[in-house]
């Protein structure tokens, strides 16, 4: 229940400064947890990054009054952070499917994204598997792109740039330089999260000769990590582990995200079935 509280003050707190520069530290500071682990576990739990759910909410209620009322579209604009009615008004068309005037139009259909409150759900009957491991600090190589952190973003975005690498022989260079084999089990890293995207790379471990040519580096310091696995299974449900890791794991652990690349393992077990483990780096929460 302490969670529960502490979210939806927090979201009471968005809520009351709609229209002031809403401070990120002080939504975490009021969820007794840091920013960054905040903007990590916001979209997993709500399919949206934080800063797209102020925006969605300061324009459902710039419709309201538009639609109730005689104020002026500048005003308007003004009131909800806009730099001016242009950049309004293509937010809002954006939003809304029509321009910032027609929302007085007879008819008209507008979006309204309703406060956010979160309330109990009865969960925790599947198990979860996971350890807490220290770990030295590695290299790995690979391809990255720029995912789009947003809603069902990455579920789409990712296969894609699988597909792509696959089909362009990326995938069959990264295990050439790794020295695997035609099938070898190669690995993911997500890096350089700012809340709305992030950098994802197809991935293996730094071979001893050093940096493959062609491939890009990334650094991974000494780090702890909550290490979670899906199980030896023939099809393994890598989503529904995320999603279950910030909506069931963190609110009743010690834990909370440490700033750091975050890993998908996978491992062929033989006989067509197959691990995979997401490596999230933690650290111990701070008594509030």
């Amino acid at each position: 229940m302490d969670w529960l509280e502490r979210m939806n003050s927090a979201m009471d707190y968005v809520e009351t400064h709609l229209t002031e520069t809403i401070d990120y530290d002080q939504v975490a500071q009021i969820a007794c947890c840091s920013t960054y682990h905040f903007q990590r576990m916001f979209p997993f739990i709500t399919d949206v990054p934080l800063s797209e759910y102020i925006r969605r909410r300061r324009l459902t209620l710039a419709a309201f009054e538009l639609q109730n009322s005689g104020v002026k579209v500048i005003d308007v604009a003004y009131k909800y952070g806009y730099e001016s009615p242009e950049a309004f008004s293509r937010a809002f068309k954006k939003l809304h499917g029509v321009m910032p005037m027609s929302a007085r139009d007879k008819g008209v259909s507008l979006k309204a994204y309703p406060r956010l409150s979160f309330q109990i759900s009865i969960r925790g009957a599947v198990e979860m598997n996971y350890k807490i491991e220290e770990k030295q600090g590695f290299d790995m190589f690979g391809v990255s792109t720029k995912i789009n952190a947003g809603g069902e973003n990455p579920y789409i975005e990712i296969p894609e740039f699988w597909k792509r690498s696959i089909a362009d022989g990326t995938v069959d260079r990264i295990r050439a330089a790794a020295g695997l084999g035609t099938d070898g089990e190669i690995h993911s890293v997500f890096h350089n999260n700012n809340g709305e995207k992030f950098s994802y790379m197809i991935s293996y471990f730094m071979p001893q000769s050093g940096l493959p040519q062609g491939f890009e580096q990334v650094q991974i310091p000494p780090q702890t990590y909550a290490i979670f696995t899906t199980g030896v299974n023939p099809q393994n449900d890598i989503h529904a582990l995320w999603r279950r890791i910030s909506s069931e794991w963190f609110p009743t652990s010690d834990y909370e995200y440490a700033k750091g690349p975050e890993f998908e393992m996978s491992y062929d077990r033989g006989g067509g079935m197959y691990e995979m483990e997401i490596w999230i780096p933690v650290v111990k929460k701070t008594a509030s």
